[in-house]
């Protein structure tokens, strides 16, 4: 049987769920585009490698399968022969690479490593391919994945910008670019999608270790929500996506007012000091990030505006070797 009547055999309503988000946005994952997918061996990115093989010929597409062995349980190496063997059969390129677990200690070294990694094989591809064609990075993150990440943000404090959905598409570097195609989805979608298909899953046993944080809200903090409020991940992925909207709102309309409280001089104090807290330490913010590169904490950021609207004249120092500077009329950032 031929790929596209085996596809076409397996159609499901997720494959038509996805489809049409790809024809609705044309650019999220072009026709003829190089692949190269993340593939953990979980129920996600196994959900994510089975849709996307199985519409390959529809959009010309060019699979290929990463998979990074942490080396975290001692079936690990064998889950990674196995999930090879899997796209052997399905005439799927297959590429992985093997951590070494004291350098992947936490939750955040083990991501930073997984994405160096993707980003190495994507650069070999581009030269392989000799010639400029994107590649596209995709990963099998659902708006469960979102949900859990707002609580974690929430809880830690996070800002505005941490409590946003997560982006579908993003650049990563030139000519690479990170996509998550499966944030229509859930958890149990794709629970489902792998029962019905019958698709072999090859879970970590370190997703079950409630010592990461992660896994506790995967595991006991979530299921307690959904058994006091049904249906409250699909609400909190939806407000997400609200700040989302919110957070690029805020954005332009910062930099409008920015340009509103400049000349060529510099930004017009007295103007500055005539509008609210918050609304001062945006646009000091946005008018610092034109050459800083790292950003100030809310907390300096209310401290520089409250001196600036105290003291007629100062100066702070700041990151980068810059300082700000100020008079009675204008504000400057200048180089120490």
């Amino acid at each position: 049987m031929s790929d596209k009547n085996s596809s076409q055999k397996n159609w499901t309503s997720w494959h038509h769920l996805l489809h049409k988000e790809i024809l609705g946005n044309k650019t999220l994952i072009p026709d003829g585009a190089n692949l190269l997918i993340a593939v953990s061996g979980g129920q996600d990115s196994m959900a994510l490698l089975n849709l996307i093989n199985d519409m390959k010929t529809q959009h010309n597409w060019f699979v290929n399968v990463w998979h990074g062995d942490h080396q975290w349980h001692e079936k690990s190496a064998k889950y990674a022969l196995e999930l090879e063997s899997y796209c052997n059969k399905k005439n799927i390129a297959f590429f992985i690479d093997q951590a070494n677990k004291n350098n992947i200690s936490s939750e955040e070294k083990a991501r930073d490593w997984r994405y160096k990694k993707l980003s190495e094989k994507a650069n070999q591809l581009l030269i392989e391919n000799q010639k400029e064609i994107d590649i596209y990075l995709l990963t099998g993150h659902t708006n469960t994945d979102n949900a859990e990440t707002f609580l974690l943000n929430l809880a830690r404090g996070s800002n505005y910008a941490g409590l946003s959905y997560i982006n579908k598409k993003r650049l990563l570097k030139h000519h690479i670019f990170l996509i998550r195609p499966l944030l229509i989805f859930s958890r149990e979608d794709t629970k489902k999608f792998c029962q019905l298909q019958n698709i072999p899953i090859w879970e970590d046993p370190t997703n079950c270790d409630l010592t990461i944080k992660r896994n506790i809200v995967r595991k006991e903090i979530i299921p307690i929500l959904e058994a006091m409020y049904p249906g409250c991940s699909k609400r909190i992925n939806s407000f997400a996506e609200k700040m989302s909207n919110y957070k690029n709102e805020q954005n332009d309309l910062s930099k409008l007012a920015s340009l509103y409280c400049e000349d060529a001089i510099g930004v017009k104090r007295e103007l500055l000091n005539s509008l609210c807290i918050e609304a001062r330490c945006t646009i000091l913010n946005t008018f610092l990030k034109k050459d800083c590169t790292k950003q100030l904490s809310s907390k300096n950021l209310t401290h520089l505006a409250s001196s600036i609207l105290e003291k007629d004249r100062g100066k702070i120092d700041l990151p980068d070797g810059f300082e700000i500077v100020w008079n009675k009329d204008y504000i400057n950032l200048e180089k120490n």
